[in-house]
């Protein structure tokens, strides 16, 4: 039962993850830039679902981290001739703003489905 809801958690991160992804680009059609909503949204759509384990509140955490990262980097250097490996090197010179929106998502990330997970423990 433990593993079943562990995937449950994933897969909700997955579905907010994209969803996320998808309303970023949907923002900044219409001129916002909210680099927070990747990340974000995979936490809150992990916090569907509980679970007591902290090792997916990290990798969720971890795996908005990588989805902030991934956002930024197709929506200011893809068009460039710098591939991903470049852009990772470099990710240090990105304004301090981008950073404090991909920390802040990685953040949620990780928060909402590590809270969720310390719900159960309470009762």
């Amino acid at each position: 039962m433990k593993r079943k809801s562990e995937l449950l958690v994933l897969l909700g991160a997955l579905v907010g993850g994209v969803v996320g992804y998808v309303l970023f680009f949907a923002f900044v059609r219409r001129g916002y830039y909210g680099l927070v909503l990747p990340g974000g949204a995979l936490g809150l759509g992990a916090g569907f679902f509980r679970t007591r384990s902290k090792a997916v509140a990290i990798v969720c955490g971890l795996l908005a981290l990588g989805l902030g990262l991934f956002t930024e980097w197709r929506f200011t250097w893809r068009a460039t001739e710098a591939g991903l490996g470049y852009f990772l090197l470099h990710v240090h010179e990105l304004p301090r703003m981008t950073l404090v929106m991909i920390g802040a998502g990685a953040l949620i990330g990780f928060w909402v489905p590590f809270r969720r997970g310390q719900e159960l423990e309470k009762g």
